[in-house]
This record gives structure tokens, C-alpha cells and sequence, in this order.
């Protein structure tokens, strides 16, 4: 029994025929979306699911995503350390950190495509290989072209790391709990945020900044080594291949979806970009502080993923739009806010946990409305996140050249949070009018439904049926 269910009796062997009390009615369970339910016939927790605890093989997604959290914020940390140690300056440094973008955007849908036939399992582990030559090359790299082209390289596997885990995880456990199961693998970027970066900065300042990608390298062996023992094999159905996966990046939801995450997090991203200069300029807090600033805002980050798994599974959209709406009015709160340290500290908390809120929902909806090949779509949503850092950061910086102020780009994010919002409002009215999804935790196609009539008959619902 899983916890919180104790009220719950526990689903007859044959739950579409009695389906009165507590048990869901079969049109409910048949909203359990294809890309969860690939070759699956009912709606009982298949085997190799944890149907209430959380599986060993979480950790090991876990344990990457802390590693690509910490690569991807440490370099930020020691920009003058790179620049002296291949001599340029510390803006032309500054281009790594785009570098490491460009391969996420590249990466995502390029990796995923490629390995669209390849089991799960064994893509991860190709994934995460290529994670550690990426980092451990940009430790050797003996000059700036070199570092550059390893940090585009180390960068490729990002989204596509983040999109086959999510659909792993997703599938490790009864579909009701698929979205707490990605939050979970997601609590290693936030945690990375409050562990991984400071200690990598501490290192690379201290030991020199080459050590802090060795670190990184290390946490992908760590990585590499839990996925290849804890991390269940998991084929690929019919669907799979990348005609299929191009197919479901066609739907007009996941579009939709997509364009909800770049503009939406590009709110949160006009203020993440320049907080550190915020805090220095208006609150007064010192430079030597603005690590454990950063900190904390990691704190608020993994109490938004701590609460949005069981949110998500709840209710999908309308826990999207409560983040969006939440997370505008954080950011005009903190323009009035940043004037003071408590106050201010107190909103950056609240504000990272609201960019995470929204994080789980966008990447859940994406793999719904993907339907049986979703990982492309979980991947590209990872390349979204990062034009909506460089959308967000661009914004934000023409509003502070324009001399509105360094608080200025609160309002920007503000007003990119609710253009999100609209256009997750857009994406729920095209459900509702085509009787999809409303405000479930998760979806399926039209043509599902009469597989679930069809499930109510002793045979199961034949496998493999394909959207219309």
C-alpha cells in the first residue's frame, strides 16, 4: 500500500468491471498516457514498476543529473580562473558557458534522434560516456579553441540524458506516480545547485579550475557505474524509431509546449542571469556572499521539485498554471523586495521554488502529448530551457542598458511568466476542445477511450494500436 493510500481499498483483479468506490472509473484510467503505457494492455502496475516505493534505479538518474547540473553552473563560478589559465580575457571566457549551451540545444534532439532505436538503458550509458570524455577533455583542454570545442561536446548529452531519464523514471513506477518519479531524478540538479557547485568553485579555486571538470568526471564514473547495476533493462516498443519520434514533435501540443517552457523560463532566467549584480548593487550584500545566496536559491529549487512531483500527479495543468501565475508575482514582489537583505533573501528562496514548480508540469505534458515516442519531445524541452536562459538573460540586459535600474529585470521576467502562462492557457483550451487531457496529471489520444471500452471485455485491449 503506497503511503497517503491507507483510505484506498485495494483495485479488484478485474478493476474495469467494478469500478464503483474508491477504484477510478475505466475513462480516468484510460487518461494514463500511451508514452508511459507502450505495450502495456491494462492499467495494473505492470512488472518491473515499484507501484508505491521509489526504486533503487532513481538514484542513478539522480546521481547524472547532479553531475550536469554541476558542469553546467561551475564553469560560471571560475570565469577568471579559465581566463588565466588559457590567457584571454574573462569575457571571451564568458563565451564557454555558451559553448556549453550550444551543445544542449544541438545535443537533445540530435542524440535522441540518432539513438531512437537503441534500448533505453544502453542509451543512457552511451549518453554518460560521452558526459565524461566531454568534462574530462575540457580538463586537459591546453587552450581556448580546444576548451571551447570540449565544453560544445560535454554539453551534447545534456538534454538528451534529461529526456531518456525522464522516460525511464517515468516507466520504473505505477503510472499515477510517473511524475514524482522525474521530479526525483530531477532533485539532483537542484541539489547540484547547493552542493555540486559551490564545492566545485571551492576546488577550482583552490586546486586550480581544471580539477573542478576532473570532479565532474569522476561524478560521470559514479553515474555510469549506478545506471549499468541499478537501472532496469527497458526495450523499445514498435513506436520507436526516429520517424515516430519526428511524428510526435509535429503535434501542435508539443510545440505549444515547448514555446510555454522557452518563454515562460525565460521569466525566471532575465532574473537568475543578473541576481548576483542585483544583490551586490541594491541589497548590498557582499560578492564573498553571493555563493551561499546562490545556495539557498538551490534550497528553494529542491523544495519547488519536492512538491511539484505530487502536484503534477494531481493535476498537470492546473499546477502549471499556478507556478506561472505564482512565479510572476514573486518576481514584481521581489523588485520591491531586493531594497532590503531579509526580504530579499526570503523571495529569492520563494522564487526558486516556484522556477522549479513549473519545470516537472512542462516536462510531464511534453511526454504526454509526444504519446508513444516521447523521448525527442522530453529532450528538446532541455534545449528550450536553455534558449529561455539566453532569451531571458538577453531581455534582461537590454532593460539594464536602457537604465530602468538593476531591479528592471524582474518585471521582464515577470511579463515573459505570464506570456507563458497564456500560452499554456492556449494549450489547455486546444484539450478541452478536442476532449484531450483537461487537468489531469496525464493524457492520452481520443482513440484510447475505445480501447478502454474495450478493456472492460475479459481479453485485453490488443497492443501496438496506433494513433489515428
Amino acid at each position: 500500500m503506497c503511503a497517503g493510500d491507507e483510505a484506498r481499498p485495494a483495485p479488484p483483479a478485474t478493476h474495469i468491471d467494478n469500478n464503483r468506490g474508491a477504484t477510478p472509473p475505466p475513462r480516468a484510467a484510460a487518461r494514463t498516457p500511451t508514452a508511459w503505457r507502450a505495450d502495456r494492455p491494462d492499467h495494473r502496475t505492470p512488472p518491473g514498476r515499484f507501484p508505491c516505493a521509489m526504486p533503487l534505479a532513481l538514484l542513478a538518474l539522480a546521481v547524472v543529473a547532479f553531475g550536469i547540473g554541476t558542469t553546467e553552473f561551475v564553469t560560471m563560478g571560475l570565469l577568471p580562473q579559465i581566463a588565466d589559465g588559457v590567457g584571454v580575457s574573462v569575457p571571451h571566457a564568458g563565451n564557454l558557458v555558451s559553448a556549453y549551451a550550444l551543445g544542449v540545444v544541438v545535443g537533445a534532439p540530435l542524440l535522441t534522434g540518432i539513438g531512437a532505436r537503441i534500448p533505453h538503458k544502453r542509451l543512457l550509458l552511451l549518453l554518460s560516456g560521452l558526459f565524461i570524455v566531454g568534462n574530462t577533455a575540457s580538463a586537459l583542454a591546453p587552450n581556448f579553441g580546444l576548451l571551447f570545442a570540449a565544453r560544445v561536446l560535454a554539453g551534447l548529452p545534456h538534454g538528451a540524458l534529461f529526456g531518456v531519464g525522464a522516460v525511464v523514471a517515468s516507466r520504473l513506477v505505477a503510472p499515477e506516480r510517473a511524475a514524482r518519479a522525474v521530479s526525483t531524478m530531477f532533485l539532483g540538479l537542484t541539489v547540484a545547485n547547493i552542493v555540486g557547485v559551490p564545492a566545485g568553485t571551492a576546488l577550482g579555486q583552490q586546486l586550480g579550475w581544471r580539477y573542478a571538470y576532473v570532479a565532474v568526471a569522476v561524478i560521470g564514473l559514479v553515474a555510469f557505474a549506478a545506471l549499468a547495476f541499478l537501472v532496469p533493462h527497458q526495450p523499445r516498443g514498435q513506436h520507436s524509431g526516429i520517424r515516430h519520434e519526428l511524428r510526435a514533435m509535429g503535434n501542435k501540443q508539443v510545440a505549444i509546449g515547448l514555446l510555454t517552457a522557452v518563454v515562460g523560463f525565460g521569466g525566471f532566467f532575465a532574473v537568475y542571469s543578473y541576481l548576483v549584480p542585483m544583490l551586490t548593487h541594491l541589497t548590498g550584500i557582499s560578492d564573498s556572499s553571493s555563493t551561499l545566496v546562490l545556495a539557498l536559491f538551490g534550497v528553494g529549487m529542491t523544495l519547488g521539485t519536492l512538491v511539484a512531483g505530487p502536484l503534477t500527479d494531481r493535476a498537470l495543468r492546473p499546477t502549471l498554471y499556478a507556478g506561472l501565475i505564482l512565479l510572476a508575482a514573486a518576481l514584481v514582489a521581489f523588485y520591491f523586495a531586493v531594497h532590503s537583505t531579509v526580504p530579499a533573501l526570503v523571495t529569492i528562496t520563494v522564487v526558486g521554488a516556484l522556477s522549479a514548480l513549473i519545470t516537472t508540469p512542462v516536462q510531464m505534458l511534453l511526454m504526454a502529448k509526444a504519446d508513444k515516442a516521447p523521448t525527442m519531445a522530453a529532450a528538446s524541452n532541455h534545449s528550450a530551457f536553455n534558449l529561455a536562459n539566453a532569451g531571458g538573460a538577453w531581455l534582461g540586459g537590454l532593460v539594464i542598458s536602457a537604465g530602468w535600474g538593476w531591479a528592471s529585470p524582474t518585471l521582464v521576467g515577470a511579463a515573459l511568466a505570464l506570456a507563458g502562462l497564456g500560452l499554456a492557457f492556449t494549450g489547455g483550451l486546444m484539450d478541452r476542445n478536442s476532449r484531450r487531457s483537461e487537468v489531469v496529471a496525464s493524457s492520452v489520444p481520443d482513440h484510447a477511450h475505445a480501447g478502454a471500452e474495450a478493456a472492460a471485455a475479459p481479453a485485453p485491449a490488443q497492443e501496438g494500436s496506433t494513433a489515428p
